[in-house]
């Protein structure tokens, strides 16, 4: 069997992201809680339709409002960072640097800058801080939550360096 060149063994790199920033377990679990618990007061042991509308009303209300929460995604591809329905393109990427919990709270902080552009989630920890240098656009840096902020950011340097 004759070895393999090395030129055929490496994959071509994988330059794509996509993340949704999707609410976890616990949370649905307490909203329906809090649905439950509102419902039931509204009831109050009535009879009729003052029993059961609150529960059939507050329940699928609650579902959607999660759902609407958790509807964020994050994703690089055809040269761009697409946050939802915010599209930058890579070109205009300076520097995209992976932050941790405490590194984020820093950067959305006191010292932070109101031009900033901030797609935050509280229950996703960690976020990437996306330097630009666009003169046409005053915003400084995008900050962005992802759960994979290193994969995100390597994700952003690779298409901006293949761009």
């Amino acid at each position: 069997m004759a070895p393999r060149s090395s030129e055929s063994a490496v994959a071509p790199a994988h330059t794509g992201y996509t993340e949704r920033l999707s609410l976890p377990w616990w949370l649905w679990l307490a909203g329906a809680a809090v649905a439950g618990l509102l419902a039931a007061e509204l009831w109050l042991g009535s009879t009729g339709v003052r029993a059961w509308l609150p529960f059939v009303i507050l329940f699928p209300l609650t579902a959607v409002g999660l759902g609407w929460l958790g509807r964020i995604r994050v994703a690089v591809r055809d040269r761009e960072l697409l946050v939802d329905d915010a599209r930058l393109p890579v070109e205009f990427v300076t520097d995209a640097i992976a932050l941790d919990v405490a590194g984020r709270r820093e950067v959305l902080g006191v010292g932070a800058d109101p031009l900033a552009f901030v797609v935050q989630r509280p229950w996703v920890p960690g976020a990437v801080q996306v330097v630009l240098d666009d003169p046409a656009d005053p915003t400084p840096y995008w900050v962005v939550s992802s759960r994979h902020p290193v994969r995100l950011a390597e994700a952003i340097m690779a298409a901006r360096d293949s761009a």
